[in-house]
């Protein structure tokens, strides 16, 4: 396909705004790790709140719900739409904990929590494990999606992708390593914005089609059940055109199960990975939590229409895609219905997308390498410049291996499944040792390799029997649970028959973090837990909140007019009780804490 003269023009000035950030913030970063991978913590709420929505608009989501909406109708967005759940718990118990703890990255956070040798093996392990293995698969899947999309509009042979993709990488790397946090995070604002007038603009265009006919040709053209939000419990699978169809057991696992017991980058259960990040780079508590709000309503509620609307479409216009390919639907919608200019533009809202995610990846994975293993085993007196530089090699280094990866990788699916039950179980962990003094490091230490194990037994051994335990867990969740309660049987026995972490070290960390929970011992005299309930309706409220926008945003396009009514006499409710609940207890966040803490020590 060959692009005009005005897609080319919006297209190479948005490369010279990108590089031109990165220069400007390049003094800033190289004053010290803490600018590089922090951007000073003075991040204010919409900057980290918008970059942490970014990070997860990558090129593969567009395609990604455009096959889910295909597979399972809209109700089949809800294998991630569940993960609202735990994202708000973050929200409310643990993004002002993140902000105050004042580390650097979320493993650091292990050694601050635990003692002995065995804190200082697991820090290490999950600097590589999460920060080069983990990381490099993301990347790797989101390379996979974007050369799908060049192929598809360039018709460029398979063989010669990869240079493409490493060419689109070379330039991410230039801008990041150059510019750290800062100049990432200020992209991102940009990239998000540019992808999604891109989106919007295409759904738009989609709909307006002759062949689509807008909401109401959608509705007329599709089966009831495509057009669900909800999807029908009971036996049954799912098929092209019809509505997500769960069993009882897949049901509970993705809404009871998946969003507090299943680590996933970007959803992981207490907060972690970038998301801890962009929490630890806020100014101060109370804009850690606004940012960490406003990304769990803009990722859920706000973003996701425009992609259903082109998946639905996409559904009329090509009907004949096999069901494979239903993914590419999207871009071929790019590719027939965008004029000169606009083209280009949505060709920029992908490398936006593309470029958002690839670069904080590399930033927070690189983050792991030099502060968790570099700086803590191999050279803790270097200093801030020897640090810088190699912060910035250790970007080059992250960028070739998931290169590689991406070389070695046939199939997203398989990934995202890999992920989502090789992190199974560890999510009540990562969430109970804020909450409580007796886990320890061989707790987490246990919950990090057990689901591996795991994962092992239902696809090499059980799956030879009886091949359904190596389905997804929409199909068949038997694999899924498993995981699960294997990882918290072996956890929970392992955390009673080894040794607590050291007083002192439960002391220091109880002092600095004030949680609460279980502290007992901890606790100075006089001091109080808060009213945990009032913490949990603030929490619910704001999920239902959330869901609520979701689904008004979604009623308003199909012109169900009572359904939207009743969905925004709910978030006036919602809302309302939020806002009492918060104004009750110390949700927001103390500013004065960190001042107070000092003052103390």
């Amino acid at each position: 396909m060959i692009l005009s003269t005005a897609d080319w023009l919006v297209i190479g000035l948005f490369i010279i705004v990108t590089l031109v950030i990165g220069l400007y913030f390049s003094k800033q970063a190289g004053k010290s790790i803490d600018s590089f991978f922090l951007g000073g913590r003075n991040l204010p709420w919409w900057i980290a709140g918008t970059s942490m929505v970014a990070t997860t608009f990558a090129a593969d989501t567009p395609l990604a719900v455009t096959e889910l909406v295909a597979q399972n109708g809209i109700a089949g967005n809800w294998v991630w739409w569940n993960m609202l759940i735990g994202g708000m718990l973050t929200t409310f118990f643990f993004a002002k904990y993140w902000r105050r703890a004042e580390i650097l990255t979320d493993v650091e956070f292990i050694e601050m929590r635990y003692s002995g040798t065995a804190a200082s093996f697991l820090r290490g392990f999950k600097a590589l494990y999460l920060g080069v293995f983990m990381n490099a698969l993301v990347i790797a899947w989101v390379n996979v999606a974007l050369m799908k999309l060049l192929q598809i509009f360039f018709g460029i042979p398979p063989e010669q992708m990869l240079w493409y993709v490493a060419a689109a990488m070379v330039l991410v790397v230039v801008y990041s390593s150059v510019s750290g946090l800062l100049g990432v995070a200020f992209t991102d604002v940009i990239q998000f914005i540019i992808a999604m007038t891109g989106c919007i603009v295409l759904a738009w265009l989609v709909l307006d089609a002759e062949q689509v006919g807008g909401a109401k040709g959608l509705v007329e053209k599709l089966p009831p059940g495509t057009l669900s939000f909800f999807p029908t419990i009971g036996e049954g699978g799912s098929g092209i055109g019809t509505t997500l169809a769960l069993g009882v057991s897949s049901f509970l696992a993705i809404i009871g199960f998946q969003w507090w017991a299943s680590w996933y980058p970007g959803n992981e259960p207490g907060g972690g990975g970038y998301i801890a990040q962009r929490m630890m780079s806020a100014k101060d508590e109370k804009n850690a939590v606004y940012a960490t709000l406003f990304f769990q309503i803009a990722h859920y509620a706000l973003r996701p229409w425009p992609w259903i609307l082109v998946g639905l479409a996409a559904l009329v216009l090509y009907p004949d895609l096999a069901p494979a390919d239903k993914s590419l639907g999207y871009v071929m919608a790019m590719k027939d219905f965008l004029p000169d200019g606009l083209r280009g533009l949505l060709l920029v809202a992908f490398f936006a997308a593309y470029m958002s995610t690839i670069s904080t990846q590399l930033n927070w994975g690189t983050s792991y390498l030099i502060n968790d293993v570099f700086k803590r085993f191999v050279k803790p007196q270097a200093s801030n410049n020897e640090l810088v530089l190699a912060s910035r090699l250790g970007t080059l280094l992250l960028m070739l291996l998931a290169l590689w990866v991406t070389s070695q990788i046939n199939s997203i699916a398989a990934v995202w499944q890999f992920l989502i039950e090789a992190g199974a179980g560890i999510g009540l962990v990562l969430i109970l040792r804020w909450w409580w003094w007796r886990l320890n490091a061989w707790s987490e230490i246990t919950a990090t390799v057990a689901p591996l194990f795991a994962y092992w037994l239902t696809k090499e051994v059980f799956a030879e029997s009886d091949p359904a335990w190596g389905l997804p867990v929409l199909q068949d969740p038997r694999s899924f649970l498993f995981i699960i309660a294997f990882t918290t049987v072996s956890w929970l026995l392992v955390t009673f028959l080894t040794r607590p972490t050291s007083n002192e070290k439960l002391q220091a960390f109880y002092d600095k973090v004030k949680p609460i929970g279980n502290w007992g011992p901890y606790r100075r005299s006089g001091e109080r837990n808060p009213n945990i309930a009032l913490i949990v309706l603030a929490w619910l409220s704001a999920v239902v909140m959330a869901y609520a926008v979701l689904f008004f945003i979604g009623y308003l396009i199909f012109q169900n007019w009572t359904a939207a009514m009743l969905s925004g006499g709910t978030i006036i409710i919602s809302f309302i009780l939020l806002k009492w609940s918060s104004s009750k207890v110390e949700i927001f966040g103390d500013e004065s804490h960190a001042a107070k803490h000092k003052q103390i020590a």
